[in-house]
């Protein structure tokens, strides 16, 4: 995805706004644009606290949002992963 920004503040309202919009990670965020982890937590974190303070606080909360519900994505995708192999052995014991 194409970003139309000229300044980092200009970046980091951009990301703010499609963080809270899409309720997405610093992670997902990055990987939409094309640019590092890092520099998506930087900008959404540290220079947006002083460009846009409301802003900031939107996403601020999804963030934590996602910090808290982590360990359940991550029992989910454990699970689903040992559904798939059981799901691969038992398969290949049908033949």
């Amino acid at each position: 995805m194409k970003m139309n920004y000229t300044t980092i503040e200009e970046r980091s309202v951009f990301l703010g706004k499609y963080i809270v919009h899409n309720k997405e990670t610093v992670r997902g965020a990055a990987k939409a644009f094309g640019i590092s982890k890092s520099t998506v937590h930087i900008d959404v974190t540290q220079r947006l606290k002083k460009i846009n303070p409301q802003l900031w606080k939107q996403v601020r909360s999804v963030l934590d949002e996602n910090k808290a519900e982590r360990h359940i994505r991550g029992g989910q995708a454990t699970k689903h992963k040992y559904e798939t192999l059981k799901e691969i052995e038992n398969q290949g014991q049908m033949w």
